[in-house]
């Protein structure tokens, strides 16, 4: 069974988003509960949002490190706006209900660099489950485990064919 996707990795039996392990790490972990905030070091979570209180969920993820730091957001901010860059190029948003609000926490890049297809199947993953209004999913360690492993080899491709493959596995895991 693959142990990642992009900034999403199996630690123990519990998936994290982030590398709770690098200094000042924060990472999410995502439970049956909901999405638990983490800060290295402290033993309680930050915060703790329920999966109920989601009306979708995003991730954004640079592809190494360093394009997560604050001075390449200042350089970032001159190049082309689909990129991620900066603090917020590891971040984990949604919209909550109840009252309406945004909601959006950084996470911290693991020290290695993330493939360009685990990058999309990652944010393809998080998309589709919102889309099946299926986020509680995520919390369900085995069933990510099994979309996290059928994932995990398909080539990255912005084409259809890869998008309806995504869509496919996700659809055929929600039944």
């Amino acid at each position: 069974m693959a142990q990642h996707l992009g900034p999403l990795e199996l630690v123990g039996d519990r998936w994290v988003i982030g590398d709770p392990k690098r200094k000042d790490g924060s990472c999410l972990v995502l439970t049956a509960a909901g999405i638990e905030h983490h800060m290295r070091g402290v033993p309680e979570p930050q915060a703790v949002v329920p999966w109920a209180r989601f009306t979708g969920v995003g991730v954004t993820a640079t592809f190494s490190a360093w394009e997560a730091t604050r001075a390449w957001g200042f350089v970032g901010a001159f190049g082309p706006s689909h990129i991620p860059a900066g603090r917020g190029g590891c971040s984990v948003s949604g919209l909550l209900r109840h009252p309406y609000e945004p909601w959006s926490v950084n996470y911290t890049h693991h020290k290695h660099r993330y493939t360009g297809a685990h990058v999309f199947l990652v944010k393809a993953l998080f998309r589709e489950v919102s889309d099946a209004k299926a986020l509680y999913r995520l919390g369900d360690a085995d069933w990510l485990g099994a979309a996290v492993a059928r994932l995990a080899p398909l080539p990255a491709r912005w084409a259809p064919s890869t998008r309806r493959q995504v869509s496919e596995i996700i659809e055929d895991l929600c039944t």
